[in-house]
Order: C-alpha cells, then sequence, then structure tokens
C-alpha cells in the first residue's frame, strides 16, 4: 500500500512547529551541551512531525455531475435589479462681482 503524501498545510506546520519550537526550548533550557541541544532537537522534531499528523486532511473529493438528471427543470434565472441614479442637482450660477 502506497503511503499517501503530506499536504502543503502539513509541510507549512510541521517545518513551522520544528523551528519556533527549537528556538524557544532553546532559549527556555539555556542548554549548551552538545546532549542538551540534541535532546532539544529531537523533541522538537518530534513534536513537529505530531503537529503534521495532526493537521485535518481534506476531505475526499465529491464527483462533479456532468448533466442534469432527466426530469428535473432548470431554476428560474432572477431578473436583474436595474439602479435609477438621480441626474445631479444643478446649481445656479453665480455672476462675479465687478470690481
Amino acid at each position: 500500500m502506497a503511503m499517501p503524501r503530506p499536504t502543503v498545510a502539513q509541510l507549512a506546520y510541521g517545518s513551522c512547529t520544528v523551528i519556533f519550537s527549537t528556538f524557544v526550548l532553546l532559549l527556555l533550557s539555556g542548554a549548551s551541551s552538545g546532549a542538551g541541544v540534541a535532546v532539544v532537537a529531537v523533541s522538537a522534531l518530534a513534536l513537529g512531525l505530531l503537529v503534521a499528523v495532526t493537521v485535518p486532511s481534506p476531505g475526499p473529493r465529491r464527483p462533479v455531475a456532468v448533466g442534469r438528471p432527466a426530469g428535473t427543470e432548470r431554476p428560474v434565472a432572477p431578473e436583474p435589479v436595474r439602479a435609477v441614479v438621480p441626474p445631479p442637482a444643478r446649481e445656479p450660477v453665480r455672476e462675479r462681482a465687478a470690481s
């Protein structure tokens, strides 16, 4: 049986979890020895894998009907709405005062 490929969301969430959890765990633990850094890295990878696996996968695609079954009528299209815009109000022309 073939193993399903990971989705883009699974890859993105898992990668972000690994990066951010490694950064946070190194800051909080203050690990400076090789063994401490290795434990932090392994735990961050495990956490990233857990997040990637638990991301909900898209549901199965439903088949699209190509044609309408016999005996079904086409729904009536609604009439278009016509907007009535009043003409702009005209202002009286003001003459310039002679000076």
